[in-house]
């Protein structure tokens, strides 16, 4: 009997994909979110078109003002994203009340709220990743939840914690010399430059 069940096994065909059906993403191999290294925020930051940011502000002397301005700056297309301002504009862009509201694509969640907040938008990035395209969850300076970062990078997304992008990007391209803040290290390596003037830098993959 034993011996029939496992030939029949052996000639079973695989099974097969159901046809429309989108593979699985592996979980992303955890890594120490204490330090980042230079490659891993700069493959990021280089590979991203477009990031919506939860928990932007309208106010001119806000961080996530900022921020935004910033990444508009360096060719990023930058979704707000605030149920208290949907249906207005920030710096151009129109606000959505939640994820669920964004168009696809998205390259990166950026987490602009209290780390207390950081596990649900995470739980929200998880469910829309295929929908939207999501590859990254980002928590910004300050931000930081393990719990979301743990479910995000089952669910095979790249996190990023505790870091601004626009800080990031200044320091990996050089640009944050320009303000006499350290980027931390010494290059002899020519800056790239965005065509703005030599003050405006950008990093490898951005134009």
């Amino acid at each position: 009997m034993a011996q029939g069940l496992n030939q029949a096994r052996a000639g079973a065909k695989p099974r097969q994909a159901r046809a429309g059906a989108k593979p699985r993403r592996a979980p992303m191999p955890r890594i120490a979110h204490e330090r980042y290294r230079d490659e891993y925020i700069a493959e990021i930051l280089g590979r991203a078109r477009v990031i919506a940011m939860v928990g932007a502000s309208a106010t001119n002397n806000r961080p996530s003002y900022f921020a935004m301005k910033y990444l508009l700056g360096k060719g990023y297309r930058v979704i707000p994203v605030n149920p208290g301002l949907a249906g207005q504009q920030i710096l151009g862009q129109p606000v959505f009340a939640g994820l669920a509201d964004v168009p696809p694509s998205v390259d990166i969640v950026d987490v602009f709220r209290g780390s207390a907040a950081a596990l649900e938008i995470a739980r929200e990035a998880i469910r829309l990743k295929d929908k939207l395209g999501i590859k990254v969850l980002w928590m910004q300076l300050g931000v930081r939840n393990d719990a979301a970062a743990a479910e995000a990078e089952a669910a095979g997304l790249q996190v990023v914690m505790n870091r601004c992008p626009k800080i990031e990007y200044g320091r990996l391209s050089g640009e944050i010399g320009w303000a006499g803040v350290s980027g931390g290290g010494i290059s002899s390596r020519r800056p790239l430059l965005s065509g703005r003037g030599v003050q405006s830098h950008v990093i490898a993959g951005k134009r």
